[in-house]
């Protein structure tokens, strides 16, 4: 943990000394999620959830050819990594990546404001673009600008779900990680909850221009294995860093999944969460979380009202 608290203050000296007085580049939109990258050690187990259970369709990556790459819709995606050679953490994340309008445009915004970007812009088979660089926690962070509309994979139809509403990671300090993502990138405050009163476990918020969102998953109130992240087990951090597919009706969705046995070896729900949505939890092969959620609360949330539009589909 000590090694994240030096990579923030490092990160945050460099933004506070940029910011101040600084002017530059407008920030150019951020619309929505365009992709989560998680690792497998179970590429064929993790062909049949992604493809088979969450009826995603499969294509192989423009980014990283060992990669591949499992559509929602022809803009988002999950790409599944090959988990690489002596990696001991027990963490299956491999980034998160943001639409963009422009990724040139962003890099040179991100600079203007005194982020740290070393990478540069790279061109994918499908004339995608994309650069990279960590949030104060280090976490790796993309910005992709998709490709032309001729250039877009087609989508098969037997789907779950064609938006990926949401994605989730676990997050040590909120004030750190709100430097970046609510003061440099505009994201908007959504919603926020915890599994006790006067707790706080959860907090979202949106991109600018949508209704897609990121939940930081808080690790303060999570007890053990709190002071390094070494010991939080697997399927724990799995959990946590996890994304989320809009469905309109979960009841249908569930009636779907086990009519055509396309639930995972292991699923928890449904239930209703406690935003007020129902929700499904899935697993892949490694425990990464997909959460199905219906787009719209059948309930008052608890602890904090919505602050932002809900998406509709």
């Amino acid at each position: 943990m000590r090694l994240h608290c030096i990579q923030a203050i490092i990160w945050l000296m460099a933004v506070s000394s940029s910011v101040l007085g600084a002017t530059g580049p407008a920030r150019p939109a951020i619309t929505g999620i365009s992709h989560m990258a998680v690792y497998t050690t179970d590429a064929a187990g993790a062909e049949h959830f992604y493809a088979h259970d969450l009826g995603a369709t499969k294509m192989s990556d423009p980014e990283d050819p060992r990669g591949v790459r499992y559509y929602f819709s022809p803009v988002q995606f999950v790409e599944v990594l090959p988990l690489p050679p002596g990696d001991s953490s027990n963490s299956r994340l491999a980034h998160v990546g943001w639409e963009t309008a422009s990724a040139d445009a962003m890099r040179k915004y991100l600079l203007a404001q005194g982020v740290p970007v070393t990478d540069h812009l790279h061109q994918g088979s499908d004339r995608s673009v994309w650069f990279s660089l960590k949030d104060p926690e280090g976490n790796e962070v993309q910005f992709v600008q998709p490709p032309p509309a001729n250039t877009r994979p087609k989508v098969t139809p037997d789907l779950l779900s064609s938006h990926m509403i949401h994605v989730g990671f676990l997050v040590q300090s909120r004030f750190a990680e709100d430097q970046f993502y609510r003061k440099v990138l505009g994201f908007r405050p959504y919603w926020y909850g915890g599994q006790k009163p006067g707790r706080l476990d959860w907090v979202s918020q949106q991109v600018p221009n949508g209704t897609d969102w990121l939940e930081y998953m808080l690790l303060a109130n999570r007890g053990a294995g709190s002071a390094n992240l070494r010991n939080i087990p697997q399927a724990q951090l799995g959990v946590m860093n996890h994304f989320s597919l809009g469905v309109r009706n979960m009841e249908s969705t569930v009636t779907l999944l086990t009519r055509e046995n396309r639930l995972s070896a292991k699923h928890v729900g449904p239930q209703i969460g406690l935003d007020g949505k129902w929700q499904y939890n899935l697993f892949d092969p490694d425990d990464t979380r997909v959460e199905l959620m219906e787009f719209q609360p059948v309930t008052k949330p608890c602890c904090s009202p919505f602050t932002a539009a809900n998406p509709t589909r």
